[in-house]
C-alpha cells in the first residue's frame, strides 16, 4: 500500500521537523513492514519550474506534430523549446526543465539545436518526472493551481512529498487505506488523529438532493453481501476533467487516472478503504441486485476478457443481465463512457470468503478484491458512497437524487475482560490507563465496572473477539521491546521429559538413514484432488479425504490420504529437468476422514487446559498420521566407467523397507498383497503383531505410463506412528568360535513368500542356526514353481560344530521347510 505523506497529513498532525525515518520506524513498531520510501524530490536535480505558454508555432514540414513554444518561467526573457505534445494551448501552465536539470534515469537536460531551432529546455510529462506513468502528453496544471511562473514545479504539483510503501498483512485489511494507515500511525507516534465528520458529509449531500428517480437495489443472497448502498446522480458532465490534485494522489498511490467518474471511486477507495463502482444508470434495466451467477454463463469484464461464470460467482446484475463481478471488477455492459450523464454509485459490503474464492477461481486479483478478501468495514458503505457523491457534485456538475439501500450492519462482538489479565498474558506490566489509551487509539469503546471492562471493538476490527486479541493490541501499541526477555521456567524433575518426543526422534533417525542410503528428502504440499485419487485407485479408508473449505488452489481442494501422489510427481519433475535417475523420500502427515469431528469449544488461554479440554481439541481436528515414503525411478546402482548399472526392482523396495523396520522392531512378517498404487503381484505388506505397518513394491504400470515415469519405478511407505514405541532389545555375547556355512536349494510354489520359507528354515535349524540369507531366486517363464537358494550360518557357543552336526541341522531345516511350505529339496 503506497501512502503519500501529504495525504496522510490530512488525518495526522505531523510536527514540521519529523523525518521519514521516524515515520517508517513508527509503522514497523505497530506491525507494518515498510518495503520502501520513494522520495521524488531526490530523483530530480536542478531547476524544474512552472511556466506559462506564451506562443505556439506549428512546424508543419515534419511528419509528426512538432511545436516551437515560447514560455514565461519568471525570467526577463522568453524561453523557447521544441515540444512534440499537443495537449496544451497558449495560456496553459506547464512544467519546464531548464538546462542543467537532471531528471529520473539520469536524463540530463541541455540546450540543443533541433528541427532548425534552439530548444532551450524541455516541457515535461508525468513519466519524465517519475511521478506517474502518463506519457500521452505533457503535464498541464489545473486552472485552480495559482502557482507563479518560476516556482519549483514539484512543490506546485504537490508531488515532492515522500511515499511510504507498506506491507499489509491479511488480518489488517483496515490499513489498506490512507485513513486506516493514518490512524495506526497516529497511535504509534502519539499524535492527534482527525477523522471524517461522517454526519457533516452525509448532511451536505442530503441538503443538495434534488427530486428525481433513484435506481432500486436488492440483495438476493445474504451469504454474498449483507449491506449495499446505491446513490443515483444525473446531469453528470462526462467530459469533466479530474482535478490535478486528485489525479496526482491516485498516481502516487500506484494507480492511473482514467476519467472523473472512475477516478472519484478509486480516490475514495484509496482514501477510506471501501471499494466503489460507478455504473451508467441508463444501462440498468429494473433494479440493481447482488446475486449468484446461477443461470448467467459469461460476463465480459472491463479488461475486455470474456469470463466463464461459475454458478456460485457473486454478481452485481440488473433484472436481465450481469453488470459486474461483485467486489472484483465491473463489466462492459454497465461501463461509464464518454456519453454517460446518469450515474449509479454502488457501495456494498461483500462477504470476504466469497470474494477470495471468486478472485482465485478467475485468477483476477484487483484493488477491490484484495480489500474485500481482507475484510472491509461495513460502516464504510454509507460514508464512502456519500463522499464520492460529494466529489462528483463538486467536479462533475451532477445533481443528486438520493439513495436506495438494503441489508443491515452485522452485530459487533463485545469482549469482557479484567485489565490485569492483559499484563499476565503479555508478560509485562501495563496500567489500566495505558490499556485504556491503547484500546481507544484503535477505536474501541470501553464500559467500566468495579473489576470488569466491557470492550466494544470498532466495526473495522472484527478480528478482536477475545482477550488475547486485546493483549496483542496493547503490546503492539507500546512496542514489543517493552516485554522483558525471560527464560521459561523448566518443569519439575518429576514432570520433565528431556529431549524431543519419541516419534520425532524416530523420524529424525530414519531420515538420516535414508540420506545415508543416497535418498534426497523433499517436502510436498499436502493437497490433492479427485483426479489424482482416481488415477492411484485409492479405495476404502484411503479414499476418505477431507475437503478444504478455503483451499489455496481450487485445483487441489482435498487433503492427501497418501504420500504417493506428491512424491511421484516430484520424481517426474526432477526427471523432466535432466536427472537420469532419482531417489527421493518424504516424511509427512496424511489425513483420512475416518471419524466424525466434534466442534471444539473456545478454551481460556489464561491457564493450562485440562486433560478433558485437550482431548476435546483433538476430537475437533482430523487425525494426522505420520508416514515415511520413498520412490526410486531409474537406476538404483548407477552406470559409469566401471560398467552398466542396475535398474531398481521391487525386491530393492522390500529389502530397504526390511532394513528400516529392523531398526524399529524386533520381529515382523512379510506377505504378498494386491494394493494400489502397486503392481499386482509385486507388492509386499509388512506386519507387526498382525498389524500392517508398511508396504513396498513396484508402482502400477498404469500410473507410471500416465505420469511418464520409468516402467520399473519402485515405491515404499512406512506408518511411523503405527509402530509401538516400545521395542524389546535383547543382546547376546560375542561368539569367538568360527561359524559353519551350508547352502540349501529348493522348489516352492510361486505364491509362497521367500520370507515364509526362511522362517521355516530358522524353526527347523533350532538355536544353532544363527542366520538365513537368500542368495538366489529363479523362475522359468510359464512355470508356477520357483527355485530358492539360501545360505545357512551355524555356530555353537563354546565349541566348534562338527560336519556331522551341521549336516543333520541342515536336514532338519529342510524338513521344516518341506512340512510348512511344501518345499522340495534339490540335490
Amino acid at each position: 500500500m503506497k501512502l503519500p505523506l501529504s495525504w496522510l497529513s490530512d488525518f495526522v498532525a505531523f510536527p514540521k521537523n519529523i523525518s521519514t525515518e521516524k515515520i517508517a520506524e513508527a509503522f514497523v513498531r505497530v506491525g507494518f513492514e515498510v518495503e520502501g520510501i520513494d522520495e521524488p524530490a531526490s530523483k530530480t536535480k536542478g531547476p524544474v519550474k512552472v511556466g506559462t505558454v506564451l506562443s505556439i508555432k506549428e512546424l508543419t514540414e515534419h511528419k509528426k506534430p512538432i511545436r516551437y513554444v515560447g514560455l514565461d518561467i519568471g525570467e526577463k526573457r522568453t524561453r523557447f523549446v521544441i515540444c512534440g505534445a499537443t495537449n496544451f494551448k497558449v495560456g496553459d501552465k506547464v512544467v519546464v526543465a531548464i538546462p542543467g536539470a537532471i531528471l529520473p534515469g539520469d536524463f540530463r537536460i541541455s540546450a540543443r539545436e533541433t528541427y532548425g531551432h534552439l530548444s532551450d529546455g524541455m516541457i515535461c510529462s508525468g513519466r519524465e518526472l517519475g511521478i506517474s506513468e502518463d506519457h500521452a502528453g505533457i503535464i498541464v496544471l489545473d486552472s485552480s493551481n495559482k502557482a507563479k511562473n518560476g516556482r519549483d514545479a514539484l512543490a506546485a504539483l504537490g508531488a515532492n512529498d515522500p511515499i511510504f510503501d507498506i506491507a499489509v498483512n491479511p488480518d489488517r485489511g483496515y490499513a489498506m487505506s490512507i485513513r486506516g494507515a493514518a490512524r495506526e500511525l497516529a497511535m504509534a507516534l502519539n499524535l492527534k488523529f482527525t477523522d471524517f465528520d461522517r454526519k457533516a458529509i452525509i448532511g451536505r449531500i442530503q441538503r443538495m438532493r434534488k427530486p428525481g428517480k433513484t435506481v432500486p437495489v436488492a440483495i438476493l443472497d445474504k451469504k454474498a453481501a449483507d449491506l449495499i448502498y446505491l446513490r443515483t446522480l444525473s446531469g453528470f458532465n462526462p467530459l469533466s476533467k479530474t482535478p490535478d490534485w486528485m489525479a496526482r494522489r491516485i498516481a502516487q498511490a500506484g494507480m492511473r487516472s482514467i476519467s472523473l467518474a472512475v477516478d472519484v471511486t478509486n480516490y475514495v477507495m484509496l482514501e477510506i478503504g471501501q471499494p466503489l463502482h460507478a455504473f451508467d444508470a441508463a444501462k440498468i434495466e429494473g433494479r440493481l441486485q447482488v446475486q449468484r451467477a446461477g443461470r448467467h454463463k459469461s460476463l465480459t469484464t472491463l479488461d475486455g476478457e470474456k469470463r466463464k461464470l461459475n454458478s456460485e460467482d457473486i454478481l452485481i446484475a440488473d433484472s436481465k443481465k450481469p453488470l459486474a463481478l461483485g467486489g472484483t471488477m465491473g463489466g462492459l455492459e454497465g461501463e461509464v463512457s464518454e456519453k454517460t450523464t446518469r450515474l449509479a454509485i454502488e457501495a456494498a459490503h461483500f462477504i470476504s470468503e466469497g470474494i477470495a474464492r471468486q478472485s482465485r477461481s478467475h485468477q483476477l486479483s484487483t484493488e477491490a478484491s484484495r480489500r474485500f478478501e481482507r475484510g472491509v468495514d461495513p460502516a464504510l458503505a454509507e460514508l464512502a458512497s456519500a463522499r464520492a457523491v460529494e466529489l462528483l457534485l463538486k467536479y462533475g456538475g451532477a445533481s443528486y437524487h438520493g439513495f436506495s439501500t438494503q441489508g443491515s450492519m452485522p452485530l459487533t462482538k463485545k469482549v469482557v475482560i479484567k485489565p490485569e489479565q492483559v499484563s499476565i498474558l503479555i508478560g509485562a506490566n501495563y496500567t489500566p490507563t495505558e490499556i485504556s489509551k491503547a484500546l481507544s487509539g484503535i477505536g474501541c469503546q470501553i464500559k467500566r465496572s468495579t473489576k470488569l471492562w466491557t470492550v466494544t471493538p470498532p466495526t473495522w476490527r472484527p478480528d478482536i473477539g477475545h482477550i488475547s486479541d486485546i493483549a496483542e493490541e496493547v503490546a503492539r501499541c507500546y512496542g514489543y521491546d517493552r516485554i522483558p526477555n525471560t527464560l521459561p521456567t523448566p518443569p519439575k524433575a518429576s514432570q520433565q521429559r528431556s529431549g524431543i518426543s519419541f516419534l520425532s526422534a524416530r523420524r529424525r533417525a530414519l531420515s538420516l538413514s535414508m540420506a545415508a542410503r543416497g535418498f534426497v528428502e523433499v517436502q510436498n504440499f499436502p493437497f490433492t484432488n479427485k483426479t489424482e485419487m482416481d488415477l492411484f485407485a485409492f479405495a476404502g479408508d484411503r479414499a476418505k479425504a477431507f475437503k478444504i473449505s478455503n483451499p489455496i488452489s481450487d485445483e487441489f481442494p482435498l487433503l492427501r490420504t497418501h504420500l504417493s501422489p506428491g512424491l511421484l510427481k516430484s520424481a517426474v519433475r526432477n526427471l523432466s529437468r535432466g536427472e537420469k535417475s532419482v531417489a527421493l523420500f518424504e516424511t509427512g502427515l496424511i489425513f483420512r476422514n475416518l471419524r466424525e469431528l466434534t466442534p471444539k469449544k473456545r478454551i481460556s488461554t489464561l491457564k493450562k487446559p485440562t486433560a478433558v479440554e485437550i482431548h476435546s481439541i483433538y476430537e475437533g481436528v482430523p487425525y494426522q498420521s505420520l508416514h515415511l515414503a520413498a520412490v526410486v525411478a531409474g537406476e538404483i546402482e548407477n552406470s559409469g566407467w566401471w560398467g552398466k548399472g542396475r535398474i531398481a526392482g521391487w525386491e530393492d523396495a522390500v529389502e530397504i523397507t526390511s532394513a528400516l523396520l529392523r531398526d524399529l522392531v524386533s520381529e515382523f512378517e512379510i506377505a504378498s498383497v494386491d494394493l494400489a498404487p502397486w503392481h499386482p503381484g509385486r507388492c509386499a505388506e509388512f506386519r507387526v503383531a498382525g498389524k500392517p505397518v508398511a508396504h513396498a513394491g513396484e508402482v502400477h504400470p498404469r500410473i507410471t505410463s500416465e505420469l511418464g515415469l520409468p516402467s520399473r519405478t519402485i515405491y515404499f511407505g512406512i506408518v511411523l506412528d503405527g509402530i509401538s514405541e516400545k521395542r524389546n532389545v535383547s543382546t547376546k555375547p560375542v561368539n569367538t568360535f568360527p561359524a559353519t556355512f551350508q547352502d540349501i536349494s529348493m522348489y516352492v510354489d510361486s505364491s509362497i513368500p521367500a520370507t515364509s520359507v526362511a522362517e521355516a528354515l530358522r524353526e527347523g535349524g533350532g538355536e544353532l542356526l544363527e542366520g538365513v540369507e537368500l542368495f538366489d531366486r529363479y523362475q522359468r517363464e510359464g512355470e508356477r514353481q520357483v527355485s530358492l537358494a539360501f545360505t545357512l550360518r551355524f555356530r555353537a557357543a563354546g565349541r566348534t560344530l562338527t560336519n556331522e552336526e551341521v549336516s543333520e541341522l541342515r536336514e532338519r531345516a529342510g524338513a521344516s521347510a518341506s512340512k510348512r511350505c511344501g518345499a522340495k529339496i534339490r540335490a
